[in-house]
């Protein structure tokens, strides 16, 4: 099966989708080591250039350590994957402080530390020079310094003989993942003159063409209790009583945390950040903020895939990682386009999400269970009976 090197691989959503549908992922390389222990965790036989035993700095390697490393040739591959960091091209990574605050610009390309390695990546498809290369990242890379840095990137690479897909965002909640999530995706191939990116399967209303979107009810009924990376976090009891009082949708504005929707997908799934202690939404029934396994199911992990380091940083893998489902969508497309084979089994991610059970009923349940959790935090909008009507 087609070989793939993935970089800047973090948790592995991107490896996630690629290895479902059939690729051989060869080695992973991550900077951080308590991303590189999770690969390790998950996948005891991978080969993860990164701490301890290297450092995993992608402006230090080159394509011959890596394949060396792995134990590979660099004409054995197929295809080169990754998503550079995206906090400073990103919109969401700015929102937690204020519009006064110097971090609420985003820097981009100005970032010495983390807005040069899109150049990286390109530096290494080019020594490695792979049949397919899939960059991921946020939309704002599009409009930082007008594109102009993105716009050279992808002309070199032109200049080397790679065909460019068109440069769009695809929103993961339009690929079933049940969370509005937009990425920008780029393909690029040797072969295929015209690489596109996969249909939409979902919309806000379904149509013939079109299942209607995945909701946080989907992704988080019947979820098992035992799980792990599923410990609530402690909340002081004045914060609890803050969060009782929002209405769904709402934003808390002194922890500029947002109750979720239980009929809607979840809004994007963030990492908070590096120096803090890790965000995530609220839960939509329970006053406090989602686990750690809440929000990978939202992403779309399967319930074994096990994060690891603390768990602020277990936060930053899952809300930084690309959903699996959405990988696994893309994967599909270039494995038919690319290496021209069809992938006719069920989806393997979200699978926990296909319920025959209708969207109301779903939510019935995922009350009855927040309240048999822990009755004294459910939000006063459903805190007098045990199965109210959802308005």
């Amino acid at each position: 099966m087609p070989v793939v090197v993935s970089m800047f691989s973090g948790a592995g959503g991107l490896d996630e989708g690629f290895r479902a549908v059939g690729f051989d992922i060869a080695c992973c390389v991550d900077i951080e080591e308590w991303a590189c222990d999770t690969l390790r965790t998950n996948h005891p036989n991978l080969s993860v250039m990164g701490p301890p035993k290297h450092t995993g700095n992608i402006k230090e390697i080159s394509a011959q350590e890596i394949c060396r490393f792995a134990n590979l040739k660099k004409k054995e591959v197929d295809v080169l994957i990754g998503g550079p960091p995206c906090q400073p091209f990103s919109q969401a990574a700015t929102q937690r402080f204020l519009k006064d605050d110097k971090r609420f610009k985003r820097l981009g390309f100005e970032d010495l530390t983390k807005g040069t390695l899109l150049h990286e990546f390109v530096r290494l498809i080019l020594e490695f020079k792979p049949r397919v290369f899939l960059l991921e990242n946020v939309p704002g890379l599009l409009k930082i310094d007008g594109g102009m840095q993105l716009g050279q990137c992808l002309n070199e690479l032109r200049e080397n003989g790679y065909y460019i897909s068109n440069l769009e965002a695809l929103n993961a909640a339009d690929y079933g993942v049940p969370q509005y999530r937009e990425r920008l995706i780029i393909w690029g191939s040797k072969k295929n003159q015209h690489p596109a990116l996969p249909v939409p399967t979902h919309a806000s209303f379904s149509t013939l063409f079109q299942k209607e979107h995945l909701s946080v009810a989907h992704a988080l009924t019947g979820l098992p209790q035992n799980l792990q990376n599923h410990t609530p976090r402690k909340h002081n009891k004045s914060s609890i009583e803050r969060y009782r009082t929002l209405q769904f949708g709402e934003r808390e504005k002194l922890g500029r945390v947002d109750r979720l929707d239980p009929r809607k997908p979840s809004k994007t799934v963030i990492a908070g950040g590096m120096h803090g202690g890790g965000r995530s939404h609220l839960h939509p029934f329970i006053g406090r903020t989602l686990t750690v396994r809440e929000c990978a199911r939202i992403q779309t992990f399967p319930d074994d895939y096990i994060f690891q380091g603390s768990i602020a940083r277990q936060f930053t893998q899952v809300g930084n990682a690309v959903p699996p489902l959405l990988a696994e969508h893309i994967a599909r497309q270039i494995m038919k386009q690319e290496f021209e084979i069809n992938v006719d089994e069920e989806f393997r991610h979200g699978q926990y999400l296909h319920r025959s059970t209708l969207l109301n009923a779903l939510i019935e349940q995922l009350l009855v269970e927040s309240i048999e959790e822990k009755p004294e935090w459910i939000y006063y909008t459903h805190s007098t009976t045990r199965s109210r009507k959802i308005h």
